[in-house]
């Protein structure tokens, strides 16, 4: 008995949200330090106000507003919201009285862009046309995102560790890549599949940097 199209994308989407909790939960390690040591330190709030931001205009295009049969898109881009918004409440909490300040202002200006962007998009009258403007949004806002770890492959070069980008948090963000390029192919989705092929092409890119200094041997000084 052949299994339907239908059956494997809803798989596909599964497989990518549970995937995606592994990339939501890495954070708290430095969270829980956070409340231990009563202080922010020297973490900044940014990657979470950026990925809070992501996950709230994802979370619109996985909408039947926006677009159709997407429910594993919304779904994974709720639960990212809900876990930003409390890592966002914690560093809030604990920040000193300017940073504090600073990262609430920052917490609004992203309602407020994504207030923007829902208002925007429903003053378009043709579906395909606001599917469109989201989707573009969505997907800049994602591969700049999904870029970002790269950057990481400068300080492994210097310090020739992996420590400051961990071999499982790169495994689960390929994992969830591939099963959501699979959901989009099987969804027809272009937005989707085009977002997550290029995450996955950029983790193995990153890995390969990385097999490539360890092959480089121990730095010469």
């Amino acid at each position: 008995m052949m299994i339907s199209s239908l059956v494997l994308k809803d798989a596909a989407g599964v497989a990518g949200n549970i995937f995606a909790f592994g990339l939501f939960v890495s954070p708290i390690p430095t969270f829980r330090r956070i409340i231990r040591n009563g202080s922010t330190e020297a973490f900044s709030g940014l990657p979470y106000v950026y990925a809070l931001l992501n996950c709230l205009i994802t979370l619109w295009y996985g909408t039947p507003l926006i677009s159709h049969n997407n429910l594993m898109v919304l779904t994974v881009n709720v639960i990212g919201a809900v876990f930003q918004l409390v890592y966002l409440a914690i560093f809030i909490g604990y920040a000193e009285k300017e940073k504090k300040f600073q990262m609430f202002g920052f917490l609004l200006a992203d309602f407020g862009l994504f207030g923007v962007i829902v208002v925007s998009s429903l003053q378009i009258a043709d579906s395909s046309t606001r599917w469109i403007f989201v989707g573009i949004l969505s997907s800049a806002a994602l591969i700049s995102m999904f870029a970002s770890p790269l950057f990481v492959i400068n300080l492994v070069i210097r310090t020739r560790s992996v420590e400051f980008m961990p071999f499982y948090l790169s495994l689960s963000t390929f994992l969830m890549s591939s099963s959501f390029f699979l959901y989009g192919i099987l969804n027809w989705d272009a937005f989707v599949y085009t977002i997550f092929y290029h995450k996955s092409a950029k983790t193995q890119a990153f890995w390969g940097h990385v097999e490539e200094i360890n092959n480089l041997g121990e730095p010469k000084y």
